[in-house]
């Protein structure tokens, strides 16, 4: 159920509805971004992809949590040059936004693969600096703003289509790097990523994952999401998408208040199935009928008011 009271505009992108999906979820081929379509979803952010293809880590690397997950898949995709074939026919098959989540170990490389994804007709490329900057360091390019500016600016400078990035919590001030990107160029960010993680098993004592730590995701993040979306809120002119444990519609519309003006979905997938989004759209325009407010935009930043 999509009116008028549910559009948003994100950078120029029009969405019929604010629910997006989350990288990393389904969003490895045409076929499942079409499913997600299906069921609700007014935009689609796919699985990063980067220059070269990669097979991601060994087994195990999803662990179920009471409040998540904790995943450390590695980033495992085809390479920009296959993947084109599912860009193309993802826009040919879908009439909401695709925007392809990119990866690089460089900037350069960054630029080469957002540039072949906005050859393949991507409507927009999100930027993953959750990655290092040099390959075998633990250093995120998130977490150095002089190489997350150069990423930014470069990929900005080299593309035609919205440009958005995707912030790193594992930072001491999540508002600084999201001034930082808007600098430099970005249309958006999106907040949050996962937050480091780990389990254990306590009859071996080894870590469970093949990769020791992860990312965890869900439920759990949500707090520390909400709570980053309000730092950023203010602090940049650009829109925020609020990315982390959304689950229903009172999930939303508390990142909406904070300051997102979109919201992606991911895990929820997980437990909820694909129709997450119908849910949780129609739980939106439910609220907003219910309290006589015109539209989504109407509520975002609510809580700043106070």
């Amino acid at each position: 159920m999509v009116n008028g009271k549910l559009h948003v505009d994100l950078a120029g992108l029009k969405l019929g509805n604010p629910t997006i999906l989350a990288s990393g979820i389904l969003g490895i081929s045409a076929e499942y971004m079409v499913n997600i379509v299906h069921g609700g979803a007014g935009a689609i952010v796919t699985k990063s992809v980067g220059k070269e293809p990669r097979r991601g880590y060994e087994n195990p690397t999803v662990v179920q949590t009471d409040l998540g997950l904790i995943n450390a898949l590695g980033l495992p995709n085809p390479g920009i040059d296959e993947f084109v074939f599912e860009i193309v026919e993802a826009k040919r098959r879908l009439s909401v936004p695709v925007i392809v989540s990119v990866y690089g170990f460089s900037a350069k490389e960054y630029v080469e693969v957002a540039k072949k994804a906005s050859e393949a007709g991507a409507d927009a490329v999100e930027l993953n600096v959750s990655c290092p900057h040099v390959r075998g360091t633990g250093l995120e390019i998130g977490q150095d703003r002089s190489s997350m500016r150069e990423v930014v600016r470069r990929v900005k400078a080299g593309v035609g289509i919205p440009v958005f990035v995707k912030l790193s919590p594992n930072v001491t001030d999540i508002a600084q790097r999201a001034c930082v990107a808007a600098e430099a160029g970005a249309d958006g960010v999106t907040a949050i990523n996962t937050v480091k993680a780990m389990a254990i098993d306590t009859e071996t004592g080894m870590p469970i994952l093949g990769s020791k730590t992860g990312g965890l995701s869900g439920p759990a993040l949500k707090p520390i999401a909400l709570r980053c979306v309000y730092e950023i809120y203010g602090r940049v002119g650009i829109p925020i998408i609020g990315c982390g444990g959304v689950t229903d519609w009172r999930d939303a519309v508390e990142f909406f208040m904070a300051g997102a003006s979109a919201i992606q979905i991911g895990t929820a997938i997980s437990t909820e199935g694909t129709d997450v989004f119908k849910g949780i759209t129609c739980g939106i325009e439910s609220y907003l009928e219910r309290k006589g407010i015109g539209c989504v935009k109407d509520v975002v930043g609510l809580s700043h008011r106070f």
